[in-house]
């Protein structure tokens, strides 16, 4: 029997899912396996675990596993699609030579979204990216360009934001819920204290402020309901930009010289941003149907390893 393993390796978590050709036969997940951010220690022990987590449960060695296809940020670098293939190879290919496919997180999300037809996905999880295809396998991107400069409306940049704004209510005067709620959960008391925790090097770990945004909001925070409605509408901005580009500029249009009727391209999302804020689902909807009437906005959260376990059945 053949196996096949689809990895979904994210910021924050690492997710495996094992099946045969029809079933899905065992799900694991451990810490994060972003090697761009975390480096190549931490992302080997996240991808081994998860494997022989999800090998165990269904009663298999790794070197049975006939094809995998992992999702990963940085797979458009050669260097790193080499160092996450060298890494997996450790595990699988103790006896086999599996067909191991690294591609960017946002392929496999755009597989399970729309298969192999025409569509866009807004990832917006650790990080943000939106990422499309047309009918003729013509892709286009927006946004994704890393925490530092980029990735709006993703958990980071809620986070970044969110310290951001505390600050700036601090310097009108201003108290706000969100700021308290942000002390405690970095366990400290000042606000010269959170400055330099914001400053600090490396990086503070700005996506955990993401839940916290969302407690405030729920309280009815002015600043983190704000910060939320930003976040929705970057997200539908990249989206938008996507959707234009696939529409205006892909080679099916310049052929036909017309536009490709949106209609065809429609608009999916996933990542917890989403899966968890309603209120950046609405704006985003909303800040889509604005910038392109009557585009067709899925409504349903992808599980972007859906399409790896897919992509991995189709390698083999």
């Amino acid at each position: 029997m053949a196996y096949y393993l689809g990895i979904d390796g994210g910021g924050t978590k690492t997710r495996c899912v094992l099946g045969d050709e029809m079933t899905v036969l065992a799900t694991a997940m451990s810490g994060g396996s972003n090697i761009v951010r975390l480096g190549e220690t931490q992302t080997r022990e996240a991808l081994h675990t998860a494997i022989r987590q999800v090998c165990t449960t269904a009663n298999i060695s790794p070197a049975q596993i006939s094809a995998v296809c992992i999702g990963a940020a940085g797979a458009d670098r050669p260097e790193i699609v080499a160092k996450i293939r060298a890494i997996l190879a450790e595990l699988i290919a103790e006896t086999a030579r599996p067909k191991i496919e690294v591609v960017g997180d946002m392929a496999i999300a755009l597989e399970a979204a729309c298969g192999a037809g025409p569509g866009v996905i807004a990832i917006a999880g650790t990080g943000s990216i939106a990422y499309g295809r047309d009918a003729t396998g013509h892709t286009a991107r927006a946004g994704g360009w890393g925490f530092a400069v980029s990735d709006e409306g993703s958990g980071h940049w809620i986070g970044r934001r969110a310290v951001s704004a505390i600050l700036s209510a601090h310097d009108q005067g201003l108290e706000t819920t969100l700021s308290a709620m942000v002390l405690q959960a970095w366990k400290l008391n000042t606000l010269d204290e959170l400055v330099q925790q914001a400053n600090s090097t490396p990086p503070p770990d700005f996506p955990r402020l993401f839940p916290i945004v969302l407690r405030a909001a729920d309280e009815d925070d002015s600043v983190a309901r704000s910060l939320l409605t930003d976040a929705g509408a970057k997200l539908g901005s990249l989206a938008a930009i996507v959707v234009h580009r696939l529409a205006h500029n892909s080679p099916a249009a310049t052929l036909t010289g017309s536009m490709i009727p949106v209609a065809t391209l429609p608009v999916a999302m996933t990542g917890s941003v989403f899966r968890q804020s309603p209120d950046v689902r609405r704006v985003f909807y909303n800040t889509l149907q604005t910038s392109v009437p009557g585009i067709d906005v899925r409504q349903d959260i992808v599980d972007p390893i859906e399409g790896a376990l897919a992509r991995a059945r189709a390698a083999h």
